[in-house]
């Protein structure tokens, strides 16, 4: 990623969306969400955390979860789930899997973000060109992730930067 990402004069605060049923506290704090074995297409996601000054958010909480690729939520461990801090320059980084369907929903990862102290923002990440997203009740396109080009044989990219309400 480059040092800092193009930022318009005064960028709104990413839109916020329903948690779902599915959130489960305490997941391990870690970058990869997948479990060894686990199938489905590898995606990397990365981006940065802003505030709405266009500045990197240090130490900024996210935490994820999302469907397996066959559309499930794993409700008793942790298998595609956990949580990580922005780092200095408000970089975030994700390894995961495309997430599958599961009915009445287009493919999308659940995100919490909240800076240090700052109020905290539920969100939803979703993914272009999918057929569902028209379907779908809660898709947002202001939330879609931008593919990045990805060389033959490696993981599928993707990027998203969050723009949170700081404190101060």
């Amino acid at each position: 990623l480059p040092a800092t990402p193009e930022c318009d004069d005064d960028p709104a605060p990413t839109e916020a969306q329903t948690e779902g049923p599915f959130f489960t506290p305490d997941a391990p704090e870690r970058v990869d969400l997948r479990d060894p074995g686990l199938p489905g297409e590898p995606l990397s996601l990365a981006g940065f955390v802003l505030d709405r000054s266009c500045q990197p958010v240090a130490g900024a909480l996210l935490e994820f979860w999302q469907a397996d690729a066959g559309g499930a939520y794993d409700n008793v461990g942790f298998t595609l789930r956990g949580h990580q801090f922005s780092d200095a320059e408000g970089r975030w980084r994700l390894e995961t899997v495309v997430p599958g369907l599961y009915p009445g929903r287009t493919r999308h990862i659940h995100v919490r973000a909240q800076p240090a102290g700052g109020p905290l923002l539920v969100t939803q990440l979703y993914f272009p060109d999918e057929p569902a997203n028209g379907t779908d009740g809660i898709f947002d396109p202001a939330l879609l992730v931008e593919w990045a080009e990805t060389p033959v044989g490696e993981p599928v990219r993707a990027t998203f930067d969050f723009v949170l309400e700081t404190p101060g």
